[in-house]
């Protein structure tokens, strides 16, 4: 049957329509991964880790989209670190300080007191200490993307009492993450340290579990913490980066170009994070303190003296090796009582 002039009209423009309507690449993805991590999705990581998402869909003309599942969303760290070790989740943030639990050494660039700042740590994990951890993550089919993303210098936050010296520090449940590096610099301090998953750390601080936690300000912020603490201590005893990991055997399903690809975005976008963290760390205490937070700011000097006298120092040498402390060191100086750069 011949179409009417008005019908033929119609229906091209229902086409058109049609055509806006769909999404721009209206075959399904050849690769679909999904990228789990920890962090709340208004958390820098995720922002940046969507944006880079977007153009790898792009550049890759809709053959690779990866799929942002946050805030624990597949499971609690240890779970997720499991699936993609096996293949169920192919990418998968994971802080240094938790993955040591898999890989020993990956925690090292979180030694307290190693660093006095960013440009000592950039210097560092951008060289032959974030090469050396590299190397040993391709041990546990795992791959480790070059750049690290920013989780920031940590401080210490309590709800009872302000802390002004190690001497502040015993009988405080202080909150770590499942990290061997975390407790026992808590035990050397005095304090009694209270593993918990990150899902489950705002309900033991509002509940008073535990009286306080370690973490970067802008994680503070982002999970709202300064809603259930009282008091921070500038004490940036430690740095912890986040290791952007894929399972070994997807990331070698992935042709060598898309490879290329996704491996572009995902280190601009970890360098456009560690400038976004380093932006908001100028307004960030002022944020904090506008909604409560009183803040000190301790010598570090005491703290880390307190921790070479209790052997800290000297126990996690023989931990991760001479080899290894011995790179630390060309970045960090002398770790001890006496600290030089």
């Amino acid at each position: 049957m011949a179409l009417t002039r008005r019908a033929w009209i119609a229906g091209a423009a229902g086409a058109v329509a049609s055509s806006i309507l769909l999404p721009r690449f209206a075959n399904a993805a050849e690769f679909t991964y999904k990228f789990a991590n920890n962090l709340p999705l208004n958390h820098p990581v995720n922002i940046r880790a969507k944006q880079a998402a977007d153009k790898i869909r792009e550049e890759t003309g809709g053959r690779v989209d990866i799929k942002i599942f946050a805030n624990s969303a597949l499971g609690t760290d240890p779970d997720v670190l499991s699936q993609v070790r096996t293949g169920g989740v192919e990418f998968f943030l994971m802080g240094g300080l938790l993955l040591a639990s898999l890989v020993p050494i990956a925690n090292i660039d979180g030694i307290p007191y190693a660093f006095p700042d960013y440009p000592a740590v950039w210097r560092a994990v951008d060289g032959k200490l974030g090469q050396t951890v590299r190397s040993e993550i391709a041990k546990f089919n795992l791959i480790a993307m070059e750049r690290q993303w920013d989780n920031g210098f940590h401080q210490i936050t309590t709800r009872s009492k302000p802390i002004h010296t190690p001497d502040d520090m015993p009988g405080l449940k202080i909150r770590t993450g499942p990290s061997a590096l975390q407790v026992q610099m808590c035990t050397a301090l005095g304090a009694s340290p209270t593993s918990l998953s990150f899902n489950e750390l705002y309900t033991a601080l509002q509940t008073g579990l535990v009286d306080g936690q370690l973490n970067a300000l802008v994680l503070i912020k982002a999970a709202k913490l300064y809603e259930v603490q009282s008091y921070c201590a500038l004490t940036n005893h430690m740095w912890s980066g986040f290791w952007f990991l894929a399972n070994k055997a997807a990331w070698e399903r992935l042709p060598e170009n898309l490879r290329n690809v996704i491996a572009t975005h995902i280190n601009a976008a970890a360098v456009q994070q560690r400038e976004d963290v380093a932006l908001s760390n100028k307004t960030l205490q002022q944020d904090l303190a506008a909604l409560g937070l009183k803040f000190t700011s301790p010598d570090p000097a005491p703290f880390r003296a307190r921790l070479a006298k209790a052997g800290f120092y000297r126990a996690w040498k023989d931990k991760l090796g001479a080899p290894a402390w011995s790179v630390l060191e060309s970045y960090a100086g002398k770790l001890g009582p006496v600290h030089t750069i």
